[in-house]
């Protein structure tokens, strides 16, 4: 498969790799590496649902390739979409205050020739996180930048060798019902699952994130690891993955399922195709006052757009 270009000015600045020994030892690393991760201190005064965890914030003049500011870390942290916990995005960091994302195992299955499971911290060791600058764009018609932790999906999949025959892969999020209330809302097909094409999760842009402003990713934010897809409407870069399972066959989303008509199995950010409530066409960066356009792909069309090449936008929303 041809490797598209990143983004003209580089979103990723990667961290030397003794740094990531374990996500904690990064987290004590950060203000040592701030040339690399250009992270600044903590910030006092957080809101009283927000993650007990220090907020970093990162230097002045930190954008996307765009020129974008990042999202402050408190809205990032406490304006979250996470129906397991709850309806309600100002809630959920309230109730993930004590969610154990540590320790966290992944499973690695399906049609590959070496099935694996894997701990996070494994996954951190292994892979050299960096810091990837994206901007996130929620089918709702409101937007984030933010800056992730992570690392290339492809470097796992390459290492667990995907068959000939596989051609998607199926995503799982965690079920713990005595800690995620949302669970008991029969409204949904539990657990939450998501899927890509296997080209989609090979692209480099594609990355499983362990972190978040130099931290470690909290837990209403998809901690202990989550994907992130950022050419895709948000609900696609799903939270808290246990599971990962390469199939030959489309696999079953949790919003599919629910709303086919509203929401497709591609789900890639176009401004011409409106949802069926609501206008896609601009967007709400949340911590400004006006909207701004939304851009195809959510500006990540010159290096994704040939996945699509003959294909129906519209159809595929």
């Amino acid at each position: 498969m041809k490797k598209p270009n990143i983004p003209s000015i580089p979103p990723s600045e990667i961290t030397p790799k003794e740094v990531y020994l374990t996500r904690r030892e990064f987290i004590k690393a950060a203000g040592v590496i701030a040339g690399s991760l250009v992270l600044a201190a903590c910030v006092p005064n957080l809101p009283e649902d927000a993650s007990t965890q220090p907020a970093p914030t990162a230097a002045p003049g930190k954008t996307d390739e765009l020129g974008d500011a990042l999202t402050q870390y408190e809205d990032i942290t406490n304006y979250v979409n996470y129906y397991e916990f709850t309806t309600n995005k100002q809630g959920v960091a309230r109730l993930a205050r004590d969610f154990q994302t540590s320790p966290w195992d992944v499973q690695v299955y399906g049609l590959v020739n070496k099935p694996q499971t894997f701990s996070v911290d494994d996954l951190v060791r292994r892979y050299q996180p960096e810091e990837r600058i994206y901007r996130l764009r929620c089918v709702e018609a409101w937007s984030m930048v933010i800056p992730w932790v992570g690392f290339p999906l492809a470097k796992l999949l390459k290492d667990v060798e995907p068959t000939a025959d596989a051609k998607y892969v199926r995503f799982e999020t965690i079920m713990r019902p005595d800690d995620m209330p949302g669970l008991e809302s029969p409204l949904y097909p539990w657990p939450y699952q998501e899927g890509l094409r296997l080209d989609e999760a090979l692209h480099d842009l594609t990355i499983l994130a362990t972190g978040l402003y130099g931290g470690e990713l909290p837990a209403q934010n998809g901690g202990g690891i989550r994907l992130v897809v950022p050419w895709k409407y948000g609900f696609k870069s799903i939270k808290a993955v246990v599971k990962i399972e390469l199939t030959a066959d489309e696999p079953s989303t949790l919003w599919s399922r629910i709303a086919p008509n509203e929401y497709g199995f591609y789900a890639n950010v176009n401004p011409n195709v409106d949802h069926p409530r609501w206008s896609q066409a601009s967007e709400r960066r949340i911590g400004e006052n006006d909207r701004r356009k939304t851009l195809m792909f959510n500006g990540y069309a010159e290096q994704v757009a040939h996945l699509y090449a003959g294909m129906d936008l519209a159809k595929f929303y």
